[in-house]
């Protein structure tokens, strides 16, 4: 892999990092330096061996403690289990075969083996066994991970480095990577916007207000310091983002930031969910203060053309991992009392509501299962822990199509849908699922 550094002006300094690789069980060799004192990536583990299919296969990840377990999305039959102890999360890496595991020393790049390959009017289609890859993003705490147009940031909160890569070459070792250090680590995010500008937060680990706007030289176009405890984002329609305060959000479109105005003077909106096919983002809605876990029944619809907020009063509380979008720009929420709620967002009204686990009551620690929301190919996927089990969900005919047994508690759930990144312009539209809370 070959870094890169972006001059970040007075924000950041530059420092290049190295792509580490790591062994398919965990663990992460050192890298011998060359002889300029950077770091030289081993090569790549050979290719897996491929079997042509007849069809599109999406796969899903689910961790759970030990490892993570790879689903058939269509058949929910499993098609691997992926060792690998410790807790982790799990973000698309943009490529739509790909999957970026935050774990201990950055986040490792995992295999789901399933893509296409485009051919004239048409694709080919293929599967392999799923597993580990070589390839590592070095992060001494790996955070967000942010795809749009084509390419994927990698934030470190531990040193407050965004790490930027072409999509399609994520999982390539011998990628360009270019590097960008924000002025102080915190736990941040970093999206790369299509005209070349770098939306950045700006903080400490004791404190965070800060949103910037960074030209492709690294100069400032825009900023706000109007944006405390400032925690994750969304992408809307005409790349419109939305980044979340705790007394509301801002909104960062057309090259400028908009405070949204609430009616609380504590309204934190940190967990959020976007799609292109909406001006309009959803999001949780926090209310107390000095509460250890609110278990908020109001959720927020943030309109980007105009800064404005509608909420969304639900009939029962709902976690950071029950937020997320429909194909259709449908904004869903799995609320506590089992049932996945539709919401119109351009009108705040739920049209329908979908019975598909049991009640239950969201863990005080975040990092326990609790049920989990995903959008893949047209279908909604929920796990539900109580059961071991994971469910599929029809929203056009509002019912439940196909459940499966697990022989592991669900913990995180994410996907692929086997199609080339270039067909992926807005992957990382879809819940925030980086929790409430300080790591």
């Amino acid at each position: 892999m070959t870094p890169r550094t972006r001059a970040a002006g007075a924000l950041a300094l530059t420092l290049p990092l190295a792509l580490l690789t790591a062994c398919v069980d965990g663990t992460t060799p050192a890298a011998a330096p060359d002889d300029t004192g950077t770091t030289e990536p081993t090569a790549a583990a050979d290719e897996p061996v491929a079997s042509e299919v007849a069809s599109q296969t999406p796969r899903l990840a689910l961790t759970h403690d030990g490892g993570i377990v790879v689903l058939d999305a269509q058949t929910l039959e499993k098609v691997a289990d992926v060792d690998l102890p410790g807790f982790h999360r799990l973000n698309p890496l943009g490529d739509g075969r790909h999957l970026a595991v935050s774990t201990t020393g950055g986040f490792d790049v995992l295999d789901l083996g399933t893509w296409g390959q485009g051919h004239d009017d048409h694709f080919h289609w293929f599967t392999a066994d799923p597993a580990l890859t070589d390839v590592t993003y070095a992060a001494t705490t790996p955070g967000h991970v942010v795809v749009h147009d084509g390419v994927t940031a990698f934030f470190d909160d531990g040193t407050g480095t965004v790490q930027l890569v072409e999509a399609a070459d994520a999982a390539d070792p011998a990628a360009d990577v270019e590097t960008v250090e924000l002025p102080a680590a915190h736990h941040g995010v970093a999206v790369p916007l299509a005209d070349g500008t770098l939306l950045v937060t700006d903080g400490t680990e004791e404190e965070r207000s800060g949103v910037r706007l960074l030209a492709a030289d690294g100069s400032e176009l825009a900023a706000t310091d109007d944006c405390p405890g400032v925690h994750g984002e969304a992408m809307a329609a005409d790349e419109a983002v939305v980044v979340g305060c705790t007394d509301g959000a801002v909104v960062v479109a057309d090259g400028t930031i908009t405070k949204v105005d609430t009616p609380d003077e504590y309204s934190r909106i940190g967990n959020q969910a976007g799609t292109a096919e909406s001006p309009i983002v959803l999001g949780d809605y926090k209310t107390d203060p000095d509460a250890e876990l609110e278990r908020p029944t109001t959720v927020s619809l943030v309109d980007t053309r105009d800064a404005s907020l509608r909420l969304v009063e639900l009939p029962a509380a709902y976690s950071f991992r029950s937020l997320a979008r429909g194909d259709d720009g449908e904004a869903l929420v799995l609320t506590t009392d089992g049932d996945l709620q539709v919401i119109d967002p351009a009108t705040g009204r739920i049209t329908a509501s979908v019975p598909v686990v049991d009640a239950w009551e969201e863990p005080t620690d975040w990092q326990e299962p609790r049920p989990a929301l995903l959008t893949l190919d047209g279908s909604v996927y929920v796990t539900d822990p109580a059961n071991r089990q994971v469910h599929a969900v029809d929203l056009v005919e509002g019912r439940v199509w196909a459940s499966a047994d697990l022989d592991v508690v669900p913990n995180e759930i994410n996907g692929v849908d086997g199609l080339p990144a270039e067909d992926h312009d807005h992957a990382d539209e879809g819940a925030d699922e980086h929790a409430d809370h300080d790591h």
